[in-house]
């Protein structure tokens, strides 16, 4: 059993999200869910029928979703960050999570739900913390000028 457990509030669309995530990354999959009662429209807006939990693993990592109402928004105070070894994996969870492109800067970007991704490759750590402080500062001023991180251009940065 996995020790700590992200827990994402929705308004009503945790279970669009969930399968948004899943069908993102690979060797993932939907949980469990649970439904709001017969009790017709309850105190958060749901309507009977509708998930009230939905719990899905993205890449053998646990999360779990509700559908909790209006009272919460997502804010760029947390974000999930993603490794992605190629620049290909990048442009592929980009064009899958995307949707508010000017919220998109340094590799962040922003879901139709709110919830803020980082989607960075490993290289772009290595190349700023390499001892070379010019090298370092080369990647890093490419990189503000980024809105998906370009790998290439990280390369190109750090070689001058």
């Amino acid at each position: 059993m996995q020790k700590i457990t992200p827990f994402l509030w929705f308004d009503s669309e945790a279970e669009e999200a969930a399968n948004l995530y899943v069908a993102t990354f690979a060797q993932s999959r939907i949980v469990s869910a649970s439904r709001y009662g017969d009790s017709g429209q309850d105190s958060t807006g749901q309507t009977a029928g509708t998930v009230m939990t939905i719990q899905f693993e993205l890449e053998g990592q646990q999360f779990m979703a509700l559908n909790g109402g209006p009272l919460f928004k997502f804010n760029e105070s947390v974000s999930l960050l993603v490794s992605c070894e190629t620049q290909e994996e990048i442009d592929h969870m980009y064009d899958a999570l995307s949707a508010v492109p000017e919220s998109e800067q340094c590799g962040w970007l922003k879901d139709k739900f709110g919830l803020s991704w980082q989607i960075v490759p490993p290289i772009l750590g290595e190349l700023l913390s390499d001892p070379d402080t010019d090298k370092a500062g080369r990647v890093m001023a490419a990189m503000l000028k980024m809105k998906r991180i370009d790998i290439a251009g990280l390369q190109a940065a750090a070689n001058g």
